[in-house]
């Protein structure tokens, strides 16, 4: 007899195993183990948590919070694969997975870890005096037992020697100091989504995050908590983000534009409260910001999308990391539209770390005499007190770059310099330095203005707005372009076909799976068609919209304003720099050039005063 008549194929997986196959899904290493444990804190009401991981979290994992705690009962209940608490019942009683408002409902991260590592918990519940543990090794758990209480009520979890049972998985793992950051980016995105939690981590002895629940309103709650873990330049650079459409809303923080990093690692997003990745943050992100950063910078972003729980599913990835909108076109145009808005609301204003870093570049040296320089005291000197003629020998000679503005007005006193007006957040024009650099006096500062920069941008920001008035001009080819495809990426373009043609290119269908084009951008002289439709579909199919020829028109329009600004080398009188720097004001955006450069720094008179020792 075959061994297929004496034993059937498909069998019945045992406890032990399924539970395994289980962990490999949720407990991916240890950063996961912690996202879980947390998870459940959070859900437990805890206010404060404290989290100790030696060895990258190998060794010992331990997550202590002053939640709601468990009884006996409900302890031995919480290691068995599938018991929850937190999974609601619709108007049927049946079990709803469609309105989850909790960050776990599956009951599936203490089985799996225990499955795995060596398991123990301790818990007192609130309105009791009396604690219990369990402790579960490899798939086998102890009865519940009394222990001495923890003198409040909260839960205390301890993970040692995580993947003992599956000694293979220990070979994909990174190094400890990876594992460590990878805990530590678990606990901050965590530490982000609830300002009202107090969290706590120690890495290997070491103190690594110290961060008290934050009280008072908020959006400032949010803020506090977002300079706490990103940094405290952030919070000086942060633009509010509150935008609302059709019942969904995103709030939040986004840096201004000369506040970029090299990588998109920080850029958060959460949705109700739930910290995912998700790649529509990034091509929303990367739309709102096109206009003002090359594609090597990316901008730091932390962003809440609130919506009714009905309107997105959180059950579509084993770690909860992913989660599925209905309308994914609505939450991404309203994160673009919000993010876009915000940085029209900042006007001229530039990265407070701008004028930071030009500062920390200054270093105040001791006296050293100028070597071929003859020094006379002061009170002997012809020229101190009185404003240098133009060209006076000794003072400006013909080939230096360099010119003052002086005031010609009857009241006009050297030894008295008038106060720029208080509402030119810029200030007056007082020099030109270089033919380069228009030095301006603020209200309690200086600013620096690259004048080809500014102008840049103010001729870019001008071009735009023709664009947008009288829309993007076309050229019709003699022979249309044919471009073969896949039937799905044809239909994603034809799709946005009357979007495409807002920006100058029009197509058709030209069969199953081929595009016909028939005109083109008349800014786009020379374009190669074939890797402009294959680009558009790959952004389309990533991003859901047109980046490749928004950019393409966005680079030739900076171009054009590159060459149409004013160069550096140009000599600018005084009413051309007041010009310059009163239509910066006027304009959005001026505080950085297309590439995200600053256009202009500003010190303050009390930054100049500490490099002198005066403060």
């Amino acid at each position: 007899m075959s061994l297929t008549m004496t034993q059937p194929i498909i069998r019945r997986l045992p406890a032990q195993t399924v539970n395994r196959i289980a962990a490999g899904e949720v407990v991916e290493r240890p950063a996961s183990v912690v996202k879980e444990l947390v998870e459940n804190a959070l859900d437990a009401g805890a206010t404060r948590i404290d989290i100790v991981a030696d060895s990258g979290g190998l060794t010992r994992l331990l997550i202590e919070d002053n939640g709601k705690g468990m009884s006996a009962a409900e302890l031995a209940l919480c290691i068995e694969r599938h018991a929850t608490s937190k999974l609601p019942l619709d108007d049927d009683g049946q079990d709803d997975l469609l309105n989850i408002a909790t960050m776990g409902f599956r009951g599936e991260a203490l089985p799996s870890i225990g499955s795995i590592a060596r398991l123990s918990i301790i818990s007192q519940a609130r309105g009791m005096g009396d604690a219990w543990s369990v402790s579960v090794e490899g798939g086998q758990a102890s009865e519940v037992a009394p222990v001495a209480p923890l003198g409040r009520p909260g839960t205390r979890i301890e993970v040692r020697d995580l993947f003992y049972a599956t000694p293979a998985r220990l070979k994909f793992l990174k190094s400890e100091r990876a594992e460590n950051l990878g805990i530590s980016d678990v606990v901050k995105r965590l530490a982000m989504s609830r300002p009202d939690v107090g969290f706590f981590l120690v890495q290997d002895g070491r103190k690594r995050l110290s961060i008290a629940a934050e009280r008072g309103d908020d959006t400032e709650a949010r803020k506090a908590r977002m300079t706490a873990v990103i940094g405290a330049d952030f919070g000086a650079n942060a633009l509010e983000v509150d935008q609302v459409r059709e019942g969904v809303r995103v709030t939040g923080f986004a840096s201004l534009p000369t506040y970029s990093r090299g990588n998109a690692m920080h850029q958060y997003l959460f949705v109700n409260g739930r910290p995912v990745r998700d790649k529509l943050l990034g091509g929303a992100v990367r739309g709102a910001y096109q206009d003002f950063l090359a594609r090597d910078r990316h901008p730091v972003v932390a962003l809440n999308v609130e919506l009714p729980t009905s309107q997105v599913d959180v059950n579509v990835h084993p770690a909860k990391a992913e989660v599925r909108f209905r309308d994914a076109g609505l939450v991404r145009g309203l994160i673009v539209g919000a993010l876009r808005h915000a940085l029209a609301g900042a006007g001229h204003r530039a990265s407070t770390t701008v004028a930071g870093h030009a500062l920390g570049a200054v270093r105040p040296e001791g006296y050293r005499p100028l070597q071929g320089v003859q020094y006379q005291a002061a009170q002997h000197s012809p020229l101190w007190g009185r404003m240098p003629e133009p060209h006076q020998p000794g003072v400006f000679e013909p080939g230096m770059s360099a010119r003052i503005e002086r005031d010609d007005s009857p009241d006009y006193a050297p030894d008295q310099p008038q106060a720029p007006a208080p509402d030119w957040p810029l200030g007056i024009a007082r020099a030109q330095l270089h033919e380069t650099y228009v030095i301006a006096q603020t209200a309690d500062g200086i600013v620096i203005v690259d004048q080809h920069a500014a102008h840049e941008r103010l001729v870019y920001e001008r071009m735009k707005a023709m664009i947008a008035e009288t829309g993007v001009q076309r050229q019709r080819l003699l022979v249309p372009e044919i471009v073969d495809l896949e039937e799905a990426e044809a239909q994603r373009l034809l799709d946005r076909s009357h979007e495409l043609a807002e920006l100058g290119l029009v197509i058709e269908s030209f069969g199953a799976g081929s595009i016909a084009v028939r005109e083109t951008p008349a800014l786009l002289k020379k374009l190669n068609v074939q890797g402009l439709i294959r680009d558009l579909a790959d952004d389309l199919a990533e991003y859901d919209q047109a980046l490749s020829l928004k950019e393409k028109l966005e680079d030739v329009v900076g171009t054009m304003a590159c060459h149409g600004s004013v160069r550096a080398g140009r000599r600018l009188n005084g009413e051309e720099m007041n010009a310059l720097l009163r239509e910066m004001e006027a304009t959005p955006h001026s505080g950085q050039c297309n590439h995200g450069r600053p256009t202009y720094v500003e010190l303050k008179l009390a930054d100049i005063e500490r490099l002198f020792g005066r403060r």
